[in-house]
C-alpha cells in the first residue's frame, strides 16, 4: 500500500562534495569520475553534488570531466555544484566547467546572517537575488541551500520566513534544508518541515541530515513523512564530523518501511560502497547495515536451523537483493544445522559421524579465536577426513622469496599440477606479487591456461592475537563473471597469502573440469 504522504522521493548523493569533507578524504579527479559514473550510470541516483565552486584547479578538472561524461549520457542537469553568494564568481566558475546547476549557499539562520556576514536580512536577500538573476541570465538552474536552517527554525523562524517569502517568488527549483550541525531529532524535523510545507505548498523541499546524534537516517525519514520531496545522502554515510545519512540505509527504509518509490538500483549498492571504501580509505564497519561484511553472516546454530525450516530468521533484507549472498559463519556456537547448511551450499555430503568430527574441529578452532568461514570448510573437511578425500590437484613443492634493499623482490617456485611438476622465477612489487607472477608464468607458458584475476586482497589479525598472532589473508578472485574468496591463516603474512592462493587454484581445477 502506498503511504499517502510518500509518493516519489528524489535522492541526491553528495559523496563527492560533502563526503569529501570527511577528515582525511580527498578523491583524485579520475576517482571522482569513476564514482560519478557508478552513481549516475549504475545506481541511478536522481542527482549528484560533485564539488564546491572555486576550491582548486584539481576540483575544476574533476567537475569538467564529470560534466563531460554526464552530457554524453544526457544527464548533465543531474550534476550540481555548491556555490556561494559572491556576485558572479561561483556562477562563472560552474559555467566554465560546463555545469548547469548551482546549489547556492544562503544563510538559513539569523545568527549566521548577522554574525558571519554582518548583514541585515534585507541586505542578504538583495545579494542572493543578484546571484539568482545572474545565474538565470547564464542559463544555470538554481537550487538554494539554507545553511544552518535547523538552528534558524529553533532560534529565528521569522528570519527564515522573511527570507523564503521573497525567494519563493523567484525561479528557484529546490529549497534544500540542512541540519548543518546535526542537532535535530525526528520530532523537531516533523514540526519544522510541516511548517515549511504548509507555508510554501508549491516549493520543492530537500532535507540534508548530519549524523552527530546518530539520527541522520531517522531524521531523513521524518522529513519525508512531513512532506520533503528529496533527501541528501552519501555512500557509506561519509561526511564531515559524524557524516551524513548513508545511501543504502535510506533507500531500503524508504522502500520497505514506507513503500516509497525511488529510482535507485539496489543491486549495485554493495559495489558502490566498496568502490568508495577503496578510494576514500575509510573502511566500512563490518556491522554497517546492508553493506557491512558481516551483515549477512549468521553464527548461531539456532538461526541456521530456523532458515532450514522456512526462513524463520530472515527479513526483507535478503543479500541477493544487493548483489550479495548470505554466509553462515562457523564458530564454537555453530551447531549441526549451521555446519550442514554450509556443507549443503558447497555440495558436500557427509555421514553423521563425519559431520560430528568436522563440528568438533570447528569448535576447537573457534576456541582458538580463529575465524572460520564457509570457504574454509572444504579444507577442514579434507583435514578431518584425510583418508576419504582425494589429494589436492595443485600442490606447492617448494618456493623461495627474497627481498633485498633497493632490489625488486624475487620468487622462485616449484609446483605440482595434476602430477606434473613445473618451475618458474619472477620479480614483482612485493614478495607475494612476485610469487603470483611466477605462478601466472606457469599457467600461461607451460599450461596455456587462463589464471584467475586477483580482485581484492586484505590482511587482518584475527581477534585475540598477540605478538605471535595469526595473520588472516582474504583474497577475492574473479574468473569470467564468477567471483569467490579464499582465506588462509598463518603466522607469516606471505605464507597465509600463498595458502589462500593454493586454495583458490584447487577450486579453480574443480571449476575447470
Amino acid at each position: 500500500m502506498h503511504h499517502p504522504l510518500v509518493p516519489f522521493i528524489e535522492i541526491m548523493d553528495s559523496t563527492l562534495r560533502d563526503g569529501e569533507q570527511t577528515n582525511g578524504v580527498s578523491f583524485l579527479p579520475h576517482e571522482k569520475l569513476m564514482i560519478a559514473k557508478m552513481l549516475l550510470g549504475n545506481i541511478n541516483v536522481d542527482r549528484i553534488e560533485v564539488a564546491s565552486a572555486r576550491v582548486s584547479e584539481g576540483e575544476k578538472e574533476a567537475v569538467k570531466m564529470i560534466c563531460n561524461y554526464a552530457e554524453q549520457i544526457h544527464k548533465l542537469d543531474k550534476v550540481e555544484v555548491l556555490g556561494f553568494v559572491d556576485q558572479h564568481l561561483s556562477v562563472d566558475w560552474i559555467a566554465d566547467c560546463g555545469g548547469r546547476v548551482i546549489n547556492l549557499l544562503v544563510k538559513g539562520s539569523k545568527k549566521h546572517c548577522c554574525m558571519q556576514l554582518h548583514k541585515t536580512v534585507e541586505e542578504h536577500i538583495k545579494d542572493v537575488i543578484e546571484v539568482v538573476d545572474y545565474a538565470e541570465h547564464k542559463g544555470i538552474c538554481v537550487n538554494v541551500y539554507l545553511e544552518d536552517w535547523s538552528n534558524g527554525m529553533k532560534d529565528s523562524i521569522e528570519y527564515v520566513y522573511q527570507l523564503l517569502d521573497v525567494l519563493t517568488t523567484k525561479r528557484i527549483s529546490r529549497f534544500m534544508l540542512p541540519d548543518t550541525l546535526g542537532v535535530l531529532n525526528p520530532l523537531q524535523v516533523i514540526e519544522f518541515m510541516r511548517k515549511m510545507v504548509k507555508r510554501y505548498p508549491n516549493a520543492h523541499f530537500d532535507f540534508h541530515a548530519h549524523n552527530d546524534y546518530d539520527l541522520a537516517v531517522s531524521n531523513s525519514l521524518a522529513a519525508v513523512l512531513s512532506g520533503a520531496k528529496g533527501l541528501h545522502v552519501t555512500v557509506n554515510g561519509l561526511g564531515e564530523r559524524c557524516g551524513n545519512a548513508p545511501l543504502a540505509s535510506v533507500q531500503v527504509i524508504l522502500k520497505d518501511q514506507f513503500k516509497a518509490k525511488t529510482n535507485i538500483n539496489e543491486e549495485r549498492l554493495n559495489d558502490v560502497s566498496r568502490l568508495v571504501e577503496g578510494y576514500s580509505g575509510i573502511l566500512i564497519a563490518p556491522n554497517q547495515p546492508i553493506v557491512g561484511e558481516n551483515v549477512f553472516t549468521q553464527v548461531a546454530g539456532v538461526h541456521a536451523d530456523g532458515d532450514n525450516k522456512g526462513k524463520l530468521f530472515s527479513n526483507a533484507l535478503v543479500p541477493e537483493r544487493f548483489g550479495r549472498k548470505r554466509e553462515y559463519a562457523l564458530g564454537k556456537n555453530s551447531g549441526k544445522a549451521n555446519i550442514e547448511k554450509n556443507l549443503q551450499e558447497l555440495g558436500l555430503e557427509l555421514t553423521p559421524n563425519q559431520a560430528k568430527l568436522v563440528a568438533k574441529r570447528i569448535t576447537e578452532l573457534g576456541d582458538r579465536k580463529e575465524i572460520v568461514t564457509q570457504d574454509d570448510l572444504p579444507f577442514i573437511v579434507s583435514d578431518v577426513l584425510k583418508h576419504d578425500v582425494p589429494d589436492n590437484k595443485v600442490k606447492l613443492v617448494s618456493y623461495m622469496v627474497s627481498s633485498a634493499y633497493g632490489l625488486k623482490p624475487l620468487a622462485s617456485i616449484k609446483v605440482d599440477i595434476n602430477g606434473m611438476q613445473y618451475e618458474a622465477d619472477a620479480t614483482g612489487d612485493g614478495q607475494y606479487d612476485a610469487f603470483v607472477k611466477a605462478l601466472r608464468k606457469i599457467y600461461k607458458d607451460s599450461l596455456g591456461r587462463a589464471f584467475p584475476v586477483l580482485a581484492n586482497y586484505s590482511v587482518t589479525i584475527p581477534p585475540g592475537g598477540n605478538t605471535d598472532a595469526l595473520v588472516q589473508t582474504v583474497i577475492s578472485w574473479r574468473i569470467g563473471d564468477k567471483q569467490f574468496k579464499t582465506r588462509a591463516l598463518d603466522v607469516d603474512q606471505t605464507e597465509a597469502a600463498i595458502k589462500a592462493t593454493f586454495k583458490m587454484l584447487n577450486l579453480f581445477e574443480e571449476i575447470s573440469e
